[in-house]
């Protein structure tokens, strides 16, 4: 680990560029299947959007999950889930899809499951989402992230040339579907949580970016001479310490939750520990690498100037 931290805070000088063509079909690749796998299985929403029933209990004595599983098997509750949590067992989860129930219906079924259980439990926490606010709930999640989402490529656009700015909005569409497509191939529970954790990638994604975007057209106006690939690889490298570092930080924490975090923290810490993953790829990769397609020295040029372009 020493020897890591001892690298990446030395000069590189990695050749990025010359893996551009294999990555953009990587890029390209990833894109495809994550818009397959969202359209053709969809999101495990969770109880947030869905509606339905969430109770946590605990016991002092180690649970049977399947003696319970039995003893809940009478009553009438389509998709009834029971989860342990914890390392000891004395901790679960019971999870009650419960989208065609009124709130008074759904305080009935938990109830059931109380008489069922008896008192040797505790019942530290139970949630009850109708139907019509679990819709409610996805909508407004909808439009927080496409709000969120268009203020960034707005901040972006007003920040640097337009070249830039595409740049960084593929990068950003590119890591929300792709971590999309992980969340639905592995049917992570999808809550407001998760969007959290996504638009918190979207921040974190466009702030790396930015910064490889600073240091580039920094480059430009100090090496005049040099060739476009070589600046971007250099571009890359001077930073290559700060992604590293900042990534790796980022990944011990997320890590930390995804394994120690529990049920209720596990889709959020699964979704920033690829998310990362994902974004530190792609501000090297899909935002970088995209402006290889362009001149840059000759849009710096032009008459016509974004006014904030320079800031």
């Amino acid at each position: 680990m020493i020897k890591l931290f001892q690298w990446v805070t030395k000069d590189t000088n990695i050749d990025f560029m010359k893996s551009k063509n294999i990555t953009y079909a990587i890029s390209a690749t990833l894109l495809i299947l994550s818009i397959i796998c969202i359209v053709f299985r969809g999101f495990n929403f969770g109880i947030d959007f869905s509606g339905g029933i969430l109770m946590e209990i605990k016991s002092e004595k180690v649970i049977d999950v399947e003696q319970m599983r039995k003893d809940l098997s009478h009553l009438d509750i389509d998709d009834l889930n029971l989860q342990a949590m914890g390392e000891d067992g004395t901790e679960l989860v019971i999870r009650a899809q419960a989208k065609e129930l009124d709130e008074k219906a759904q305080m009935n079924v938990v109830n059931q499951i109380k008489q069922t259980l008896g008192n040797q439990y505790e019942y530290r926490r139970i949630d009850l989402v109708g139907p019509q606010v679990g819709g409610e709930l996805k909508k407004d999640g909808v439009i927080a992230s496409v709000i969120a989402i268009l203020a960034i490529t707005a901040y972006i656009w007003f920040r640097f040339e337009w070249q830039f700015a595409l740049g960084a909005i593929l990068g950003l569409v590119h890591d929300v579907v792709v971590t999309g497509g992980l969340l639905s191939l592995f049917q992570m529970d999808f809550s407001l949580t998760t969007v959290a954790a996504i638009l918190t990638l979207a921040g974190y994604s466009v702030n790396d970016t930015v910064v490889t975007y600073d240091r580039i057209r920094e480059n430009l106006r100090k090496y005049k001479k040099m060739k476009q690939i070589d600046l971007l690889n250099k571009s890359i490298n001077d930073i290559l310490s700060r992604t590293i570092l900042t990534g790796l930080t980022t990944l011990f924490a997320a890590l930390a939750l995804l394994i120690w975090g529990g049920d209720t923290l596990r889709s959020f810490a699964f979704t920033i520990f690829f998310g990362v993953i994902i974004g530190t790829y792609s501000s090297i990769y899909v935002s970088t690498v995209f402006l290889s397609l362009f001149d840059l020295r000759a849009s710096q040029n032009e008459e016509v100037i974004n006014p904030f372009g320079n800031a």
